[in-house]
């Protein structure tokens, strides 16, 4: 599975995008980058806080050959940014269900999982924020971000490029055996 890259200025949201790409479109796969979101969103409704210089993805694909539950999918999921942030960091790094990714028991990352229907067919949009360089301030749910976890600072593009082969690396692996079973 290859991933055919997006790449925006300024979205309100990278899934909101990633909804009107694959119903205007005949995309099966696609990553939506944007240097900017001003409306991007969390679990249950909430708001992503989107300080600039973050980052902020949407993977999209068909589920058509994906034969796991949502919550088998969102673990998968949490695990693949889990081994990105890995590389970088030494830290112990939790997954906090649903969706959330903590160091040093602060929020580093969020991800929000979103299926939607198209022509009988269902697609799953993965949207990946990752405080990369500034961290918000959320009362009573402490947050940090990686480059003041490490010390250095460390390319928003390159770690775009990683995310994206990972995904591809690990989704085709996982398709191509649940195709075989």
């Amino acid at each position: 599975m290859k991933f055919k890259i997006l790449r925006f200025k300024k979205l309100k949201s990278t899934n909101n995008t990633a909804i009107r790409i694959i119903r205007s479109s005949n995309f099966e796969c696609g990553m939506i980058i944007a240097e900017s979101q001003s409306n991007g969103r969390g679990q249950y409704g909430r708001k992503w806080i989107s300080l600039k210089g973050n980052l902020f993805v949407s993977f999209f694909y068909n589920l058509e050959n994906v034969n796991l539950t949502m919550e088998k999918i969102t673990k998968m999921n949490c695990m693949l940014v889990k081994k990105l942030l890995s590389k970088y960091c030494k830290n112990k790094i939790i997954y906090k269900k649903p969706n959330d990714l903590l160091i040093q028991g602060k929020k580093i990352c969020g991800i929000l999982q979103e299926t939607i229907s198209k022509l009988n067919q269902k697609f799953l949009i993965v949207g990946i924020g990752i405080n990369l360089i500034k961290n918000p301030k959320i009362s009573n749910y402490p947050t940090i971000n990686l480059n003041d976890l490490i010390n250095r600072k460390i390319s928003k593009k390159k770690l775009e490029i990683e995310l994206k082969n990972i995904f591809e690396k690990n989704l085709k692996k996982f398709i191509i055996m649940q195709g075989n079973k």
